[in-house]
């Protein structure tokens, strides 16, 4: 995969490309990532990137030159139409979708991505408009620019490539896989302050474990966001566990 980021501040991103399993990705070869510096698409020497808005008002808004002149050189194609036929082109917008594992998914199978990370009062509607094949939030709270749900997506997608986990079988069971939470996890030691690791974790039947796990999830999910199982794929023993956690809890 490629994914290229659009910012005026590069920098934001130094430490997190170096780092883990981004760093992983990059050195086998499976993700190609490059943070680009939004003024190097300007004019001037003052660089400028934004302006006043039209009909008056506080801040300043992000000019659309710049973000179009960025996409026309990192695309592969020659024109705008053909680049958004071949990327997505992201924006980071209050306004936007908001990122859930089922758009991280879908994400994941792009070949190349462009993120382009807003700051200021705002960007100009011709990018959103135009430019832009997905706007993205992350969520009902203000951030003052993309830069953090742009590393928020990239770590969510990567972590999706074939080979980027040493064991991809952990996936399938990860909080929001099937629409459900994660199971409780345990460590050793099995007893630490009086707290201990429940017992069937103990005891080797791996039929039963998992049995725990499946129920633990739903009771997970049922208790801290219950709005999720509404859209859950349940089999029918998820709906007698639901039964019977429902009674458990009263």
């Amino acid at each position: 995969m490629k994914i290229d980021i659009v910012t005026i501040f590069p920098a934001i991103f130094d430490g997190f490309l170096k780092e883990s399993m981004i760093r992983i990705a990059q050195e086998k070869g499976i993700l190609e990532i490059k943070v680009h510096d939004l003024r190097s698409w300007t004019f001037g020497r003052h660089r400028q990137v934004d302006d006043v808005p039209y009909g008056g008002g506080y801040g300043m808004v992000m000019k659309p030159e710049p973000f179009y002149r960025a996409v026309l050189d990192i695309g592969s194609a020659s024109n705008l139409a053909d680049i958004q036929k071949e990327a997505r082109i992201i924006l980071f917008t209050p306004r936007g979708s908001v990122l859930n594992q089922d758009m991280v998914e879908n994400l994941s199978y792009a070949k190349h991505l462009i993120m382009l990370c807003g700051r200021y009062e705002g960007i100009d509607e011709r990018v959103h408009e135009y430019i832009a094949t997905d706007e993205i939030s992350l969520g009902d709270f203000v951030l003052s620019g993309g830069e953090i749900p742009a590393l928020a997506l990239t770590e969510a997608v990567v972590r999706l490539l074939p080979g980027v986990l040493g064991a991809e079988e952990s996936l399938v069971e990860e909080s929001f896989t099937e629409g459900l939470l994660e199971y409780p996890q345990y460590t050793r030691p099995a007893e630490f302050m009086g707290w201990k690791v429940p017992d069937v974790l103990l005891s080797g039947n791996h039929a039963e474990i998992a049995k725990w796990r499946r129920k633990m999830r739903l009771k997970t999910t049922l208790i801290r966001r219950p709005d999720l199982l509404a859209k859950a794929r349940l089999s029918d023993l998820d709906k007698k566990f639901l039964d019977e956690i429902k009674k458990e809890l009263g």
